[in-house]
């Protein structure tokens, strides 16, 4: 299989296309994730309402659990190997084949040992055949937080039929406890993403979604932040010009209760759509969580708007007074226009990192007011 030259880490197929903006490593996550995985083999409570895997929900298609696989390669007498490549036994994730492909000696880089994920078969597969698939690599250590990580969310087909890591590791780290008797122990956890969805969804397994929050969760709020930064930026302008913020007051004043009434209200699946198509990138390994994170929040305004009891509504116990409700297919405004816009424009965001176990709280005050906002 060819190779062309790369001239970083970031990922890329065998062929040498690639895009830098697709992959996240470093072994400094290893810790981040080596705790959250300690923490989660500890007997535990049920989890809360945004760590659930949402089998019981009316979402029609299937489930991430269905859609997830994983599979660990050991090689064998790794520092004799002699070959240029190597695959391991294809194997199956989200109904799909799939093979893990090494250059113990690298993919046209020195010094580096190479990492891709393949789809088995390819050429056998229905022309205008696509898989979009999130994905991390990891080379096991003998102590659990050094293993080295990577992840990527990449759309393979004809042309991009591999994806991975043409300087996934330095040669010279091999011997730093990734080697244990010669064997050097590959895992590879695939995650087929469902496309063409026009609402948010869970994307992601939950042990799968639970790892990969505990690394990205301050990446998950800067996007959320500069979202509601941008269209709060634009609020504040016009609040602030009393010009025209009067001339609006009493525009929207002298508008008769009904019309301000029909106003008021939104079709669900409209603000949905453009939810997703401004947050669902495919070049950003976390649109998925990005994704499953609006869901959440989605079910939460239901839960809250249905006024439903138990285990699920407690968890919600700390959110704000949401801004909108659901009411049957509707998006609804929780109060007047001009309180609610005063109150997205002023109402301080939080200003301090949250860790994953409170991301729940952080992120469900932002997606109120995105949904808010929004529909404005």
């Amino acid at each position: 299989m060819a190779c062309a030259a790369a001239t970083d880490d970031s990922a890329a197929s065998t062929t040498g296309t690639r895009d830098e903006d697709r992959s996240l490593s470093g072994e400094s996550l290893s810790e981040w994730r080596f705790c959250e995985q300690a923490e989660s083999e500890s007997p535990s409570t049920p989890p809360p309402f945004w760590d659930t895997d949402g089998d019981d929900d009316d979402d029609p298609g299937p489930k991430p659990s269905d859609l997830f696989g994983q599979h660990t390669w050991r090689i064998e007498n790794f520092s004799k190997e002699k070959k240029r490549e190597m695959k391991s036994e294809p194997f199956e994730a989200g109904g799909y084949k799939w093979y893990i492909l090494v250059y113990p000696q690298g993919c046209d880089v020195s010094n580096h040992l190479s990492l891709f994920l393949c789809v088995a078969n390819h050429d056998k597969l229905l022309p205008g055949w696509s898989h979009f698939a999130q994905f991390t690599i990891a080379i096991s250590n003998i102590d659990p937080r050094k293993v080295k990580y990577s992840d990527t969310l990449h759309k393979f087909w004809k042309k991009e039929h591999d994806w991975g890591w043409k300087k996934f590791m330095e040669l010279s780290k091999i011997q730093d406890g990734f080697l244990v008797d010669d064997v050097l122990e590959i895992i590879a956890q695939v995650q087929i993403i469902r496309e063409k969805v026009d609402k948010p969804f869970r994307c992601l397994n939950r042990p799968y979604r639970r790892e990969l929050l505990c690394v990205y969760t301050s990446n998950i709020e800067q996007i959320y932040r500069r979202f509601v930064e941008e269209r709060r930026t634009k609020l504040i302008k016009l609040i602030e010009d009393k010009m025209r913020w009067s001339s609006f007051c009493a525009f929207w004043s002298a508008i008769d209760p009904s019309t301000r009434h029909r106003m008021s209200r939104e079709k669900i699946d409209a603000i949905l759509k453009v939810l997703v198509k401004h947050f669902f990138v495919e070049k950003e390994v976390t649109s998925t969580l990005v994704m499953d994170s609006l869901y959440t929040g989605l079910k939460a305004l239901e839960y809250q708007s249905k006024g439903k009891k138990g285990r699920t509504l407690s968890d919600l116990d700390d959110l704000p007074a949401p801004m909108i409700h659901v009411d049957m297919d509707m998006f609804v405004l929780a109060s007047d226009v001009i309180d609610l816009l005063e109150r997205a424009a002023l109402e301080p965001l939080p200003c301090q990192p949250v860790s994953p176990k409170d991301e729940k709280c952080s992120q469900s005050r932002m997606k109120v007011r995105i949904g808010l906002i929004s529909a404005a």
